[in-house]
């Protein structure tokens, strides 16, 4: 049997994930969270993804300034119930979604194609397709 492949997610998905996204921020901007690992790092939550059905929210995190998010990323799926009551009082939902963390890598991963493409030789690559382009 072969997998379908994955549908993107639907209107509501998006906007219940920002409604979420904007709670959970409002929860970490107030300083709700009691931990140490969490007490005075500011953390930034970049997107939420949450499955078809509503009940089970992804919501991806990065401290801001950069550093260590393996820490931060366990505190907040410790406090993963408190944060889901928080989220359900605030926003309207006929369940409110589970929620786990995960370490947002989208901005490591950009900054390493950033780094590919500053290469001297891939510029001098680009720079000579330019050329053959231009007809040089």
């Amino acid at each position: 049997m072969s997998r379908q492949p994955a549908r993107a997610p639907s209107q509501r998905q998006l906007r219940v994930g920002e409604e979420v996204r904007h709670a959970l921020a409002q929860a970490l901007e107030r300083g709700e969270l009691r931990d140490p690992a969490v007490k005075g790092v500011a953390i930034t939550v970049t997107e939420v993804r949450l499955s078809p059905d509503l009940k089970n929210a992804t919501a991806f995190v990065v401290p801001l300034g950069g550093g260590d998010a393996k820490p931060i990323v366990q505190a907040l799926n410790r406090a993963s119930a408190f944060l889901r009551g928080w989220v359900g009082k605030h926003v309207k939902l006929r369940y409110t979604p589970r929620i786990g963390f995960e370490a947002d890598l989208s901005f490591d991963e950009a900054q390493r194609i950033e780094n590919v493409l500053n290469d001297p030789l891939v510029r001098r690559d680009i720079a000579a397709d330019d050329d053959a382009e231009n007809g040089e």
